[in-house]
């Protein structure tokens, strides 16, 4: 992370799809969840940094996230509190096809905080395009989530999903933290931890002493 960062907390894709609709968050607990990003929203409101609010559409007619559907608006953990940003999106991404890469530039951001839906996909596209952008990404795990998925390429649990892809990020891509975490270094200014490919690969062979 840079000295001296500018952030910017990027919510994403908190809508009713993913709480009471046809895409249940599995794991985390979605009630776990929900409550660190409204915590994570109001540390970034108290500490200054603007807060960006991502959405999700799909054409009218579609199985999720219909635009004007109940299942495509925003949830109230992330409706009822302020944000500086809205995006609308219609890929994994939130850089792809929005005004979000030029927002944050015109705002000077070079480090941003990812939370909300799903981990292994919205969020996990958007972490990389960050990177290869050349912004620094902190992702807080415990204010994201993921669900089960089988389909001919086999069968993976929420909570498998979810670990592998946090640890695949902080292997490279982000600083994966809690909530807690994140919002302590907010207050003391110190830098989250970092990772790298080789040192993960030498902890995994048992070359390198444990973290």
């Amino acid at each position: 992370m840079r000295p001296n960062p500018r952030r910017a907390l990027i919510v994403i894709d908190v809508q009713n799809e993913y709480v009471t609709g046809q895409l249940p968050i599995e794991y985390p607990d979605i009630n776990l969840s929900l409550a660190n990003i409204g915590r994570a929203m109001d540390a970034a409101r108290a500490a200054g940094i603007p807060v960006v609010v991502v959405q999700n559409s799909a054409p009218a007619g579609s199985p999720v996230f219909a635009k004007g559907s109940v299942g495509w608006e925003l949830h109230a953990v992330v409706s009822e509190r302020p944000h500086e940003h809205h995006v609308e999106k219609t890929l994994p991404s939130a850089f792809a096809g929005t005004d979000l890469a030029a927002w944050l530039k015109r705002n000077e951001v070079d480090t941003i905080t990812i939370v909300g839906y799903m981990t292994h996909n919205c969020d996990d596209s958007t972490v990389r395009d960050a990177l290869h952008a050349g912004l620094a990404v902190d992702f807080l795990a415990d204010a994201a989530g993921s669900l089960p998925y089988d389909n001919r390429a086999g069968h993976a649990t929420a909570e498998e999903i979810h670990r592998i892809f946090t640890v695949v990020m902080h292997s490279r891509f982000a600083a994966v933290a809690t909530t807690d975490e994140w919002i302590a270094a907010l207050h003391s200014g110190e830098m989250l931890p970092r990772d790298n490919i080789f040192a993960s690969n030498q902890r995994a062979r048992g070359l390198l002493a444990a973290r």
